[in-house]
């Protein structure tokens, strides 16, 4: 039987991993309650829904860190989605990378490039 886990990671920026999301043809749902098996349900602050029909969600942590929350034991079976979580890290880096940059300097041109 399974149920929703959550896993630590270093992402932050709510708006960073948003937009990583929505490069990957996701469709980002803010808020709401990730639900597992029977009743199993885990307030998110971000979800989206996979074409496979699990969910994956981010929830704020006390540490300002946002983790993941899935149905683990069942995504983790899947090479896809293994693939696709490399995808939003990889994602999320490039566009906070850049992020950083614009902030430290403000007159340069910075663009990122798909």
């Amino acid at each position: 039987m399974s149920h929703l886990s959550i896993l630590p990671t270093v992402l932050r920026d709510e708006t960073v991993l948003s937009h990583a999301l929505e490069e990957l043809g996701l469709r980002v749902q803010h808020g709401g309650v990730l639900r597992g098996f029977a009743d199993d349900r885990q307030p998110v602050t971000l979800q989206v829904q996979l074409p496979e029909g699990t969910a994956l969600g981010w929830c704020r942590q006390a540490d300002g860190t946002l983790a993941l929350v899935g149905d683990l034991q069942r995504l983790g079976r899947s090479r896809s989605v293994q693939q696709l979580l490399g995808r939003i890290t990889r994602g999320y880096a490039a566009r906070f990378a850049l992020q950083e940059a614009a902030r430290q300097l403000p007159n340069a041109a910075i663009t990122l490039n798909s």
